[in-house]
């Protein structure tokens, strides 16, 4: 009586949980448009102000934001490795392109953290590329096998 409780309270609040993360999933979306629609005269600051150096930091800035917004937005209605690890690889580079106040070690260690997120992001595609080759392989000898018994039989 305890356990079927407990599962069905525990599909409960997993159900409300996955609906709460869309809910905030559409508040960023919106927050994301907003962002995307700020850009528009942003755009047009930068061309005034070309030769600013400053100006494209601060356009490169709010680009970021956009993206990672949109990353987010991905990690919430996906929540994959690999939607994480570009979230993460976003975060870090804009943290490394529009920080200002930023030692060598500060970019190095932003430069080593990238590098290490893309090796595991990397590994994470090939195990799931050969374990996705290992289940056909299995399938194809479950089906050979199949057949080898039909003909066994006649």
């Amino acid at each position: 009586m305890f356990d079927k409780l407990y599962g069905y309270v525990k599909k409960w609040v997993s159900e409300i949980c996955h609906i709460l993360e869309l809910i905030a999933a559409i508040f960023v979306f919106i927050a994301v448009v907003i962002a995307l629609l700020a850009l528009i005269p942003h755009v047009s600051e930068l061309w005034q102000n070309r030769a600013d150096t400053g100006a494209m930091l601060e356009f490169i800035e709010q680009v970021f934001v956009v993206v990672i917004g949109v990353e987010f937005i991905k990690m919430l209605c996906r929540p994959t490795a690999d939607n994480v690890l570009e979230t993460i690889i976003f975060l870090v580079a804009r943290h490394m392109i529009v920080v200002t106040t930023t030692t060598p070690v500060d970019d190095l260690i932003s430069t080593i953290s990238i590098v290490l997120l893309c090796f595991v992001r990397r590994y994470l595609k090939e195990h799931r590329l050969k374990d996705k080759m290992r289940e056909e392989d299995w399938r194809r000898l479950e089906e050979v096998a199949d057949k080898d018994g039909e003909y066994a039989r006649k």
